[in-house]
C-alpha cells in the first residue's frame, strides 16, 4: 500500500517567505488523554495567501509526516512545540495514563511547481479522534528535553506523536497538486 511520507520545513513553517517553495505543515489543535496543548506558536504566514496570516496561533510547526494511508494505520506527526506545553507533556509522562484518547487537526501545505501556488496537500475538515499508540508497553510519544537548534526563537521542542484511530470512519483529505484533490478513510466503524 502506498504512503504518505513528507519531510517538513520548520525554518519555512516558523518563517515564511514567498520566494522560498518548500512543503510546510502544522498542527492547530491537539489534546492528548486530558492534556490539551495549546496554540501558543507565533502567527503563522498562511501559504496559500503567503500576505497574510494563518488566522490564529497553532500548536506546532510540523517537521514529518508519516501515514501508511491504510484505514487502521497510526500517523506518525514530529513537530515543534512550545515550552510550556512541553512542559505540561512531560509532567503528564511521569504520571499513569488513564486516558489514552487524542484529539488533533493538522495541515500540510506543498508547493505546485506547474501552477506556480500553494496548495494543501493533506488536511482535514474535522479534527480526528485517536488513540495513543504503544510500543509494547511504551506509549508512542516523546517529547525532546533540549530546545531544537533550527529555529532559536521562539525556543520550541520536538514533539514525536504515533496516533491509531478510533474506532469511527474519518475522512482525510489529500492532494499530489493544485486541483488534485482525494479522500481516504481513517478508522473502521465497530459493528
Amino acid at each position: 500500500m502506498p504512503q504518505y511520507a513528507k519531510s517538513l520545513d520548520v525554518y519555512q513553517g516558523f518563517n515564511f517567505k514567498k520566494d522560498k517553495q518548500t512543503p510546510v505543515g502544522y498542527i492547530t489543535k491537539l489534546v492528548v488523554g486530558d492534556v490539551e496543548l495549546v496554540a501558543d506558536q507565533a502567527t503563522i504566514k498562511d501559504p496559500e495567501q503567503p500576505g497574510s496570516d494563518f488566522g490564529s496561533k497553532v500548536v506546532g510547526v510540523l517537521s514529518h509526516y508519516l501515514w501508511e494511508t491504510g484505514t487502521t494505520d497510526a500517523m506518525y506527526l514530529s513537530a515543534q512545540i512550545s515550552t510550556s506545553n512541553k512542559q505540561a507533556l512531560q509532567a503528564k509522562l511521569l504520571t499513569d495514563w488513564t486516558n489514552m484518547e487524542v484529539t488533533f487537526n493538522y495541515v500540510v501545505y506543498e508547493y505546485d511547481p506547474k501552477e506556480k501556488k500553494y496548495f494543501k496537500s493533506n488536511h482535514l475538515d474535522a479534527e480526528l479522534k485517536g488513540i495513543l499508540e504503544k510500543n509494547g508497553n511504551d506509549l508512542n510519544l516523546s517529547v525532546a528535553d533540549d530546545a531544537s537548534r533550527e529555529v532559536q526563537s521562539p525556543e520550541n521542542f520536538t514533539l514525536q506523536i504515533g496516533i491509531k484511530p478510533q474506532t469511527l470512519e474519518q475522512v482525510v483529505h489529500m492532494a499530489t497538486g493544485l486541483n488534485k484533490n482525494l479522500s481516504k478513510q481513517w478508522g473502521i466503524t465497530a459493528e
